[in-house]
């Protein structure tokens, strides 16, 4: 009787034992999740933040040659973006370029600002990946004949 209770004694030792570590490991476990999902939207806003600035930049480059100025541009688009605007949120006439990244903490938006007005529509690029993306200086824009802009649209 003595040796059946001492066995149950250390089966229940040791289940204690892994308990306590169980408790101490999955909060160890579920905090590294949290930051490893915070460390992937970092890096997705800082690739859509250079892809943004590059896009941007050309289009400064473009518009100040003027019409027929154009040009062929390799775009990066990282993980997470799920729209891109041109101009401005509603793909207006604008002086911006905006990628919507999605985050843990919801949608944030990365703008890149150029003086130049720009207009186009990438809204069907979101998938992660290389795109080839035309800008065009154009001397009246889609949206309002009157203003020359740089018209920003995917090669497909």
């Amino acid at each position: 009787m003595i040796g059946k209770k001492s066995k149950a004694q250390s089966s229940f030792e040791l289940l204690i034992t892994l308990s306590v570590g169980l408790a101490i490991l999955l909060p160890v476990v579920a905090i590294a999740f949290i930051q490893l999902a915070n460390a992937n939207s970092s890096l997705s806003s800082i690739g859509a933040q250079q892809a943004a600035s590059k896009l941007a930049g050309i289009a400064t480059l473009v518009g100040s040659e003027g019409p027929p100025a154009k040009q062929v541009v390799q775009l990066q688009v990282p993980t997470g973006v799920r729209y891109i605007y041109i101009g401005s949120t509603n793909n207006d006439i604008g002086h911006e370029v905006i990628f919507v990244v999605g985050a843990p903490a919801g949608l944030s938006y990365v703008t890149a600002y150029t003086p130049i007005n720009i207009s186009g529509n990438l809204g069907g690029i979101v998938a992660s990946g290389s795109y080839l993306v035309n800008v065009t200086a154009v001397s009246s824009c889609p949206g309002n004949a009157q203003l020359p802009c740089v018209y920003i649209s995917p090669i497909v």
